[in-house]
């Protein structure tokens, strides 16, 4: 009985010894000390101030970067567009390959970024239409590129306008009222009729145009169509102006 008991205890401290390697195991990766993060490389999470009463907007988008989650994502957004404004030739040394007139200081000075603005069809259905539109108004952007549903969009939204619905909105309830569902915006079915009877009639005459002095490519379609609209919501409005509008290729 003593030895069966010996044996028992000898069991017991063997089980004792794998529990502590087990428990270390555990410290060594719970407890585990931290890395230094240099605040150099790492931004310290903090938001806006709101108590601050001098808080401005500029301040805000500012605090963004530090917020975490997708407002740091936006943050950093913000911090690519504002390079983008700020950047000029001179910020860069010249090339050794470059010409005399790129030596210049006053002509560095005066080159600034090409800004591409692309974006797809359904941001044209929803609100951000009017951003485009202002941005386009104000010259910030050079250069648009969007799909042939981002410039029908426009064009549709100068005739009728979109509503607000909701996501879950089932499509076969939709389609017997005669709606259409993107995201949660409604379009009716009028919608589109407006636009076809709209384009059709320009397209035939387009169409005799270019039986006998004219030639169509993609970017004179789409000025043709901003004149033909002129309507000052729409961002067509560009085709006055050195904008440049592009459709994407699929």
């Amino acid at each position: 009985m003593a030895g069966a008991g010996g044996g028992g205890g000898g069991g017991g401290g063997g089980g004792g010894l794998r529990d502590m390697d087990v428990l270390e195991g555990v410290r060594s990766i719970v407890l585990k000390p931290s890395e230094s993060l240099d605040e150099a490389r790492f931004t310290r999470i903090a938001g806006a101030d709101f108590n601050d009463a001098g808080l401005a907007l500029s301040g805000l988008l500012a605090s963004l970067a530090s917020t975490g989650f997708q407002a740091s994502n936006l943050g950093d957004a913000v911090d690519i567009v504002n390079q983008m404004l700020d950047w000029k030739l001179s910020h860069e040394k010249p090339r050794e390959d470059c010409d005399e007139a790129e030596l210049d200081p006053t002509y560095r000075e005066s080159v600034k970024c090409k800004i591409f603005l692309g974006f797809t069809s359904n941001l044209v259905s929803s609100g951000i239409r009017d951003v485009i539109c202002f941005l386009v108004q104000h010259h910030m952007v050079d250069v648009i590129v969007t799909t042939a549903g981002g410039i029908e969009e426009d064009l549709i939204k100068c005739l009728a306008p979109t509503y607000r619905g909701d996501f879950s909105l089932p499509g076969m309830l939709l389609r017997s009222k005669g709606l259409n569902r993107i995201g949660n915006l409604l379009v009716p079915n009028d919608n589109y009729c407006k636009f076809e009877n709209w384009i059709m009639p320009l397209f035939d005459q387009m169409l005799q145009e270019q039986s006998t002095d004219n030639v169509w490519t993609p970017s004179k379609v789409i000025a043709r169509l901003g004149k033909e609209i002129n309507d000052e919501s729409s961002y067509f409005i560009g085709h006055i102006r050195t904008i440049f509008l592009y459709t994407a290729q699929h």
